[in-house]
């Protein structure tokens, strides 16, 4: 299975059917640099979209695997190479996802024994390095699932950051005996994780198809939700809600917020690439 290959049999199939790298993403609901990719070889088609893919080009799922259309007496062949070869990509790739998350986790582990050593040597005993093991610990759980899984782990990390956060702050208030780090950071982190879900949920339905107005929206949203935890710290220490600094950043985020929204437009317009 040569990606090349693939790429160039899927842009002549394009071109077959008189289609621009733009209509072919508009009709599947991505970007055309995602097609861009395909055509050169630098990545494949996703399996969630390979069957509508196949269909609006005319192929099938065979013919796209093996970059070519395949004639009926050689079909059956080419079509258990094909699985053999995805087989093997997808082994392949948690092979080496399974290698980083064990680096990862080993050097996660060792940071955990030195803290131990160094506390036990110095103090005798279990006291500060309570602290910097819950936090690895914390660190572990939410981003071990993005780095064994890829993308398809993001969801799992973002769940088990909504889960666990809470009982971290928590335990990590006990361990410093500063309840502030409690009642604050439960509020900034519930407010936070919120506004992640509202970023995941924007890019999962816009930014598919329209990486730039996804991010246009994200920028923009996120001047309200600054605004909103400056009032809740407000409240809570006794702050201006706004000074100088967050004007300045609620003026960054609505400039870059305005330069996504005219690339996009200039995008779809065929002003730029």
């Amino acid at each position: 299975m040569n990606q090349t290959e693939i790429g160039e049999f899927i842009a002549k199939c394009r071109k077959e059917k008189k289609l621009t790298q733009a209509q072919l993403a508009e009709r599947l609901n991505i970007t055309d640099r995602a097609v861009s990719k395909w055509e050169t070889g630098k990545s494949m088609p996703d399996s969630s979209i390979m069957l509508e893919l196949c269909e609006i080009l005319g192929i099938t799922v065979n013919d796209l695997l093996s970059g070519e259309k395949i004639s009926m007496e050689s079909y059956e062949k080419k079509a258990d190479e094909n699985l053999i070869a995805l087989k093997r990509k997808d082994e392949n790739n948690m092979t080496k996802n399974a290698v980083i998350s064990l680096l990862f986790s080993a050097t996660l582990l060792i940071g955990i024994m030195v803290c131990l050593i160094c506390n036990i040597a110095i103090s005798g005993n279990l006291t500060w390095s309570l602290i910097p093991i819950s936090s690895i610990v914390f660190v572990w759980v939410v981003s071990f699932p993005s780095i064994i899984l890829g993308k398809k782990g993001i969801l799992i990390s973002l769940i088990s950051l909504s889960a666990f956060v809470i009982p971290y702050l928590f335990l990590l208030s006990r361990l410093i005996k500063v309840k502030e780090v409690f009642s604050v950071g439960v509020i900034m982190a519930v407010a936070s994780i919120l506004f992640l879900w509202v970023i995941a949920a924007i890019w999962n339905r816009v930014g598919k198809t329209r990486k730039l107005i996804a991010l246009g929206m994200i920028f923009l949203l996120a001047i309200p939700f600054m605004v909103i935890i400056n009032v809740i710290l407000s409240r809570m220490i006794v702050e201006p809600v706004l000074d100088i600094w967050d004007m300045l950043s609620i003026f960054i985020l609505l400039i870059l917020a305005f330069i996504f929204f005219i690339c996009d437009y200039a995008k779809k317009k065929g002003l730029m690439k």
